[in-house]
């Protein structure tokens, strides 16, 4: 008899004496110190190439070498991606998404390193993105093949993955509490409270190590000058408004740029165009390079030399037109990089990018309402605001919004205006776009899971796995006495009428046709082209179940024809559908 494995005798033995509940404690907690670990190497692989990249370049050439670096750094990791994966490399947070929506929560190993390769190459060169997404994607499938690596079921390796990404959110921004409304706002599905304790713990021991490594100090430092004004409040709900119609600006901005890129068949003309083309903007505006977490700092300091710094602008650094003007096309050009930066190949995330764009906002919003003389606001206090803003509206996530930039800058005695500029963002941009960028491309293709349980297990099902092929089919000019001889043998009262080429024409119900068949005389004379009917609701095989379902919602039938460009494939009853949506949802979630 052939022994057990070790890793199955260890099964054996947690089945016995440790629960599941327990079990996935501890695998939270493992999962939050890898993904701590990844944050960290990300980090430090970014810094030290772009430290490489900056001390070895002459101050007075760095801009003409600004022009190369980004297109050099996405050429090395397309080339990695090509040669040395031979799988694309996606986007972080959508492949988590779409990896829970149809992958059945799996995700390839190769995300567990080539996020971190090739996020570090196209930031570590300039690329105008963030690290966020890649750390989470790693974290992701580091808890999606830990998981599979103990054999667990989807629910499980789910709750896995929120606690990847929760604890990746909170290495790489020392936000533990804003990486966990982040899980349950963004990623999360099943909101349970017992969901709550692997998260905790996840984030927790994700947010320790990256205070072993990289210390305790917040991201942004931030000292509040002044509170919460009640007189402000006007302006910080205009401020609401106003990062929510950047935010949209954003989303179509990224969408349309995304459209050009995918009508270029080459990668290396995608490069070759998108690289060149991003060398040129940060060639322009040197602060567009890279993460801009320096800049950021600067911004919320009171310093917008960062502006000026290294550009064809500096000697115009105390114009303050030049510098209204400066800040305006930062922020209409940094999406435009970020999405350039995606398009030819790079990898990165959107977070920075939008973090930069808020407090560029904030800040253009309070000078120009101290400018026209309406209110002497806090122009750090509207920077810092104006982040939680763009995170709100750009990720559609006001909660993560506002906890986020409380976390990572202390900022909590703002918590008021925090809350109300994020939820007039977030409502703003819902006005003209329904998903945010993580989403839009998923929702199009149907392939979206919400907080919606019901519609997520209707999304985990399909029409192809419910065909059911033992209804008796007659062709068209067959006579009612071959008919009968059909209705002999079959156990179903319906008969599908089909072509010589097995083209749907119709259906036969036993019941419209029970007289006529107990009269032999007319066994020849009728024929089943007489007797069949067409009916008004059909499936297409590629139809969402969501369809499905409300097609038999507003319909008594009880089966219904599936069909591929008019070829009969079978039926979907609604027995059925009943009977494994009961099931699946056992399987999606269990409190």
């Amino acid at each position: 008899m052939k022994k057990k494995s070790l890793l199955g005798r260890f099964l054996v033995w947690r089945l016995k004496h440790v629960s599941n509940r327990q079990f996935i404690s501890l695998l939270a907690i493992l999962i939050g110190i890898t993904s701590g670990i990844a944050a960290v190497i990300i980090k430090n692989s970014v810094h030290f190439i772009s430290s490489l990249l900056q001390n070895n370049s002459s101050a007075d050439y760095q801009n003409f070498f600004y022009v190369f670096y980004p297109t050099i750094g996405i050429l090395i990791a397309v080339l990695f991606i090509k040669y040395v994966i031979r799988r694309p490399v996606r986007h972080g947070i959508p492949n988590v998404l779409y990896g829970i929506s149809k992958s059945n929560a799996q995700i390839n190993r190769h995300n567990m390193f080539s996020s971190v390769v090739t996020s570090a190459l196209t930031v570590g060169f300039g690329g105008s993105v963030g690290l966020e997404g890649p750390t989470v994607a790693t974290g992701a499938a580091l808890g999606s093949n830990i998981g599979r690596f103990f054999h667990l079921n989807y629910k499980h390796i789910t709750l896995l993955l929120g606690c990847a990404c929760a604890g990746a959110m909170a290495a790489i921004f020392k936000a533990p509490i804003a990486a966990i409304v982040f899980a349950l706002e963004v990623i999360m599905l099943d909101l349970t409270m017992w969901s709550l304790l692997p998260l905790l713990l996840s984030s927790a021991s994700a947010v320790i190590t990256s205070y072993f490594f990289l210390g305790m100090d917040v991201l942004y430092p931030f000292k509040v000058q002044n509170g919460f004004i009640m007189s402000d409040l006007p302006y910080y709900i205009a401020l609401g408004i106003f990062t929510g119609l950047i935010a949209t600006y954003f989303t179509k901005c990224y969408m349309f740029i995304n459209d050009i890129f995918d009508k270029i068949d080459s990668i290396y003309k995608k490069l070759i165009f998108g690289g060149l083309s991003l060398g040129l903007i940060i060639f322009c505006f040197p602060s567009l390079y890279g993460e801009g977490y320096n800049a950021i700092n600067a911004s919320l300091s009171g310093d917008y030399s960062y502006l000026f710094n290294n550009s064809f602008f500096y000697s115009l650094k105390d114009n303050f037109l030049v510098f209204i003007v400066l800040l305006i096309l930062v922020i209409l050009f940094k999406v435009i990089a970020a999405s350039i930066t995606f398009g030819a190949g790079g990898v990165g995330g959107i977070f920075a990018p939008t973090l930069f764009m808020g407090v560029n906002t904030g800040v253009l919003f309070a000078k120009l309402v101290q400018y026209f003389g309406l209110r002497d606001l806090e122009v750090n206090n509207f920077a810092l605001i104006g982040m939680a803003g763009m995170i709100a509206g750009v990720l559609h996530a006001p909660l993560t919004g506002l906890f986020l930039i409380a976390d990572i800058s202390g900022g909590y005695q703002l918590f008021v205006p925090l809350m109300i500029t994020a939820t007039i963002s977030y409502a703003t941009v819902k006005t003209f776009e329904t998903h945010s960028v993580y989403t839009i491309q998923l929702a199009k293709r149907k392939e979206l899971m919400t907080h919606d349980k019901d519609k997520n297990v209707l999304s985990l099902m399909s029409v192809t796995r419910l065909i059911e092929k033992d209804f008796s089919t007659v062709n068209a000019n067959a006579t009612l006495g071959e008919l009968v001889k059909v209705i002999a043998k079959a156990h179903r009262n319906i008969f599908i009428v089909i072509d010589e080429e097995n083209n749907f024409q119709g259906i036969v119900k036993l019941d419209d046709i029970r007289e006529i068949m107990f009269q032999p005389e007319r066994y020849n004379e009728v024929f089943v082209r007489d007797l069949m009917v067409v009916p008004q609701v059909v499936i297409q095989h590629d139809e969402s179940m969501a369809d499905v379902a409300s097609k038999y919602q507003y319909s008594d039938k009880f089966n219904l024809v599936v069909l591929d460009h008019g070829k009969y494939c079978g039926c979907v009853s609604r027995a059925q559908i009943f009977s494994t949506y009961r099931r699946m949802l056992k399987h999606f979630s269990e409190d």
